[in-house]
């Protein structure tokens, strides 16, 4: 009976005792979060990109495209006409060539969007009112790039001849504009989206994949195992490296073959061209994860740096958003990404027939990106085992 109050009083509930276990948590949770330096810095640095990218970077009406001119003929109408092109601030001519065959080798490897051709006797044909035709060809892979500067093409012909008696009637203008869109004519959005699928699918999960291993291993107990086995980093590494590259070429088979037998995306190159850059990319993306599994002391970083990695690839590589409407230093950054010189690599072989001489300038990038990567991930690894 006596020791009944005395458990009573033991088993009592302290005074405030909820709240202050719960602030000792709260308190615990912002040391342990100061602690992890790389969870803080994506805290603050995501919404900042975001906000960045999204106000600055992305411009869904793309101006200024690069385009080429073959000029047939050089006369004061002709070059009115090109001015009044670049007045609609959709077309800046970088290129004049000399035939329609390095004209086309501009479009197949992607260093232009634009090529209007000027053919001979067509001022002549003007002022005799034989209504000659100005030939305008675009590469409409990107649709959404290509079809607002075509549809400015209508307010040139008034423009170029502002000083003339022209009314503006169609019907009677003194020349006509027919515009080719190549590769894509009926603007497609699919023909645009499914080969960039590719390069984004892989993109991710290759990230994913090899930002794990390393942070797994230590986090498992087994790296203190490998490193008692006569082994190089660098074999560690393409040990780690090669079955996601088997991986991921399983998976980029996959998405080429459902968008050819569902959404009947075209494949006019070399498959073989289009396995090997494939291989390529998944490589570079390899390396630059396994990379990130030597920066992360946890899984948790490691995912969070792949997704730090992902989001300025999806949206400053063109898949999303025109490459060509991002101002200048967004496309600097993102000839950095793999991604970028990869979507350029499967559209263009998918649905332009490119060759790997139209392709030279991705292909160097992305063998340059990816042994950048490589070297990274071997320093990375050997100051891990250190």
């Amino acid at each position: 009976m006596s020791d009944a109050p005395a458990r009573h009083h033991a088993t009592s509930e302290p005074r405030f005792g909820f709240w202050r276990r719960t602030y000792a948590m709260l308190v615990k949770e912002f040391i342990q979060l100061k602690r992890d330096r790389v969870s803080f810095a994506m805290i603050v640095m995501l919404p900042v990109m975001q906000l960045m990218l999204f106000g600055y970077a992305i411009n869904t009406t793309p101006h200024h495209l690069p385009a080429a001119v073959l000029l047939q003929e050089d006369s004061d109408l002709g070059r009115s006409i090109l001015k009044a092109m670049e007045n609609t601030a959709y077309f800046r001519f970088t290129r004049e060539v000399k035939d329609v065959a390095e004209f086309d080798d501009l479009l197949l490897s992607g260093k232009v969007l634009f090529g209007v051709e000027i053919p001979r006797g067509f001022e002549r044909g003007v002022r005799r009112g034989d209504r000659p035709a100005l030939l305008v060809a675009a590469d409409a892979t990107d649709p959404v790039a290509a079809s607002s500067a075509l549809s400015s093409l209508g307010m040139i012909v008034q423009t170029a001849l502002a000083h003339d008696l022209y009314t503006g009637d169609p019907v009677a203008a003194p020349f006509e504009i027919r515009a080719h869109a190549r590769y894509n004519p009926a603007a497609s959005s699919r023909l645009n989206i499914v080969p960039g699928l590719v390069g984004t699918i892989l993109t991710m999960t290759m990230l994913i994949f090899t930002a794990l291993s390393v942070t797994r291993e230590i986090e498992r107990g087994t790296m203190e195992s490998l490193l008692s086995m006569p082994i190089t980093p660098v074999e560690v590494m393409l040990g780690k490296i090669i079955p996601y590259v088997m991986v991921g070429f399983l998976q980029a088979s996959i998405i080429i073959g459902i968008g050819v037998l569902l959404f009947g995306v075209p494949i006019f190159g070399s498959l073989l061209l289009l396995a090997l850059l494939s291989t390529l990319f998944i490589a570079a993306n390899l390396s630059i994860g396994y990379t990130f599994s030597t920066l992360a002391q946890n899984q948790l970083q490691a995912m969070q740096l792949s997704m730090m990695f992902f989001l300025p690839s999806i949206l400053l590589s063109g898949f999303m958003f025109p490459f060509l409407g991002m101002p200048q230093w967004a496309q600097i950054v993102g000839e950095c990404l793999p991604l970028t010189h990869y979507l350029r690599i499967v559209r263009a072989i998918m649905l332009k027939g490119s060759t790997l001489q139209n392709l030279q300038y991705d292909t160097i990038a992305l063998f340059g990106l990816m042994l950048f990567a490589m070297t990274v991930a071997v320093l990375r690894f050997r100051r891990t085992l250190d």
